[in-house]
């Protein structure tokens, strides 16, 4: 007697009861999954795109907010700093490098950073066409702005004043694709990349055609006789002492601010963690009630089939076999339960990736499969085994006489 089959016959003999026990399990599973899929990639992203940056220094106000558009581009910058102050502080004997962003301005919601050929080392870049920035106005896109956009090496298109909406654009001066990066899985790859001189010439309002065809720092900052500002700057330390006393240095006694990225962001992954638990508490719930609308369902069915358990004692099958039929109806609803929950958590994720590809979710993709899912599916299947012990073992006491003898 194939108890696998027939536990399968009862439960697709009741199709409505048994197809809202497996969505109410899917939706909690669903749930747990979207939240291991976008924790595991989020931190994973963060990690890997504050690599090598020790410290950032920008103007004053909100320290994460620094950070998180100075790093991910992620939100506004907490304004300009000028130029002097950030070339005094390059100066000190703590710094092994400094990178130079300038921001302000996108195309089509990507962002434009202004900086210098360092940054491209800091991530490590690889040309797949093309190569670096060398005049003003030249630039290199990331994989993914290329793609979207469909741009190609040798296109020119404008710029437009504001980061997360556009104000004007700035038509005097069109910008030229020299380089598209290879694709790397960080925040590179949705940014257009040009020179610090590019950003400034393009809010100047007189328009030097010598300072167009001229070359552009490569490295460290352009020089210029100016009073220019930049956004912020991406620090590297010299010696494990410079952790210690540059931030406190710089935020006591200039007009800056110094913000640690592992700092802050140990700090956001911990405001983060109180609303994900929350949420997997409630997908819990939602679990615990799937688990037992399944004992109940199970249970219930017993008492229209106590006579069918008989007449199968009678046909051969054992106590033990009645056991296994009833528990293979509780694991069987809750198995599938769980691959329909982990299939729905990476649909949704999909559609949340689509629907903010520039934004924080931008980088993540739901065409991955992690261990932790497997977890899921065991933890699914245990929620149906323990759901059908008590109508399993109640089967297995099964009065064959007693029941025959009521019919």
């Amino acid at each position: 007697m194939n108890m696998l089959k027939l536990s399968w016959k009862y439960l697709i003999f009741k199709p409505l009861n048994t197809g809202l026990n497996i969505l109410l399990l899917a939706l909690g599973l669903a749930i747990i999954t979207v939240l291991i899929l976008i924790q595991d990639q989020f931190e994973n992203k963060m990690t890997q795109d504050a690599k090598g940056i020790d410290l950032v220094v920008g103007a004053k106000g909100s320290p994460l907010q620094l950070i998180l558009s100075s790093i991910y581009h992620i939100d506004y910058p907490t304004g300009n700093i000028d130029l002097k102050d950030a070339q005094s502080i390059s100066k000190n004997r703590l710094i092994k490098n400094v990178i130079p962003l300038g921001m302000g301005d996108n195309y089509e919601g990507f962002r434009i950073v202004g900086t210098n050929h360092d940054y491209l080392e800091l991530y490590t870049v690889a040309f797949q066409g093309g190569s670096a920035w060398e005049k003003p106005f030249d630039v290199v896109l990331g994989s993914e702005v290329a793609k979207k956009l469909k741009l190609n090496l040798g296109d020119n298109f404008i710029g437009s004043h504001g980061i997360g909406s556009s104000s004007h654009e700035h038509d005097a001066h069109p910008y030229r694709v020299t380089g598209i990066l290879q694709p790397k899985g960080n925040v590179v790859d949705n940014l257009i990349l040009t020179s610090i001189e590019s950003v400034w010439y393009t809010h100047d309002e007189e328009h030097d055609h010598a300072k167009m065809e001229a070359s552009v720092s490569k490295t460290g900052f352009p020089l210029t006789e100016e009073d220019r500002e930049v956004t912020s700057l991406l620090l590297q330390y010299r010696n494990p002492i410079a952790a210690v006393q540059l931030p406190r240095m710089i935020n006591s006694k200039s007009a800056l601010q110094a913000a640690s990225p592992s700092f802050e962001i140990s700090r956001l992954f911990e405001l983060l963690g109180v609303g994900v638990k929350v949420i997997q508490g409630l997908a819990i719930v939602i679990i615990v009630i799937a688990g037992l609308g399944i004992f109940i369902a199970l249970f219930n069915s017993l008492k229209e089939r106590k006579y069918d358990l008989a007449v199968m004692r009678t046909l051969g099958a054992s106590s033990g076999q009645l056991f296994l039929h009833i528990v293979l109806e509780g694991v069987i609803l809750t198995f599938l339960g769980a691959l329909l929950g982990i299939a729905i958590g990476h649909l949704f994720l999909a559609i949340l990736v689509m629907q903010n590809e520039q934004g924080v979710l931008g980088g993540l993709t739901a065409a991955v499969f992690l261990k932790e899912e497997f977890l899921i599916l065991a933890f699914a299947i245990g929620v149906g085994f323990i759901a059908s012990l008590i109508p399993a073992w109640t089967a297995y006491q099964t009065d064959i006489a007693k029941q025959l003898t009521k019919s």
